[in-house]
């Protein structure tokens, strides 16, 4: 197995158990629609569900399609993580980091969806009475992973994502 297939599968694993964890310590200590401060003005811990994508877009659909939709497009999205991580040079590390916390994100969330029926988010970062919505380490996973993504394509430093190693390598 490639260096880059074992980080890509490490890195899966490592998110969707730590999501896996995370959900089910607030599940489990946390009622529903409440929460508590850590960091006042700041940082709380909620348990919400987010029936719907980021910022809870079609969190009010019908469910009837809205299942479906997720959990054909979580699918494919993995599918084509794969083809990418296949695309990267066997001895390139952080392209496969990065698509594996993506994959591990998207992972976590078919789960939550599979499993209950929604996401269960319940980090709340806000200032005053500004609120980002809640969120997950599964979203984190996705996130972080596209962002630094498209920030090292734009500096041109992609960790070759599609190019072959230079001779030294």
């Amino acid at each position: 197995m490639s260096r880059r297939n074992i980080v890509f599968a490490t890195t899966v694993f490592v998110i969707v158990m730590l999501d896996w964890w995370t959900k089910a310590w607030i599940v489990e200590t946390v009622a529903y629609r409440s929460g508590y401060s850590v960091i006042d003005g700041f940082f709380n811990i909620v348990h919400a569900r987010n029936r719907g994508a980021a910022f809870g877009i079609l969190n009010d659909a019908n469910p009837n399609w809205v299942m479906p939709f997720f959990l054909i497009a979580g699918a494919a999205a993995l599918g084509f993580l794969v083809m990418l991580v296949r695309r990267v040079p066997a001895q390139r590390t952080l392209s496969p980091l990065l698509l594996g916390g993506i994959g591990g994100g998207a992972i976590g969330n078919i789960v939550d969806r599979v499993r209950w029926g929604y996401v269960v988010d319940f980090l709340d970062f806000y200032v005053g009475q500004w609120h980002w919505p809640a969120f997950n380490v599964a979203d984190m996973g996705i996130s972080g992973g596209v962002v630094i993504l498209i920030v090292l394509s734009l500096l041109k430093k992609d960790d070759g994502l599609f190019s072959e190693p230079s001779k030294s390598e």
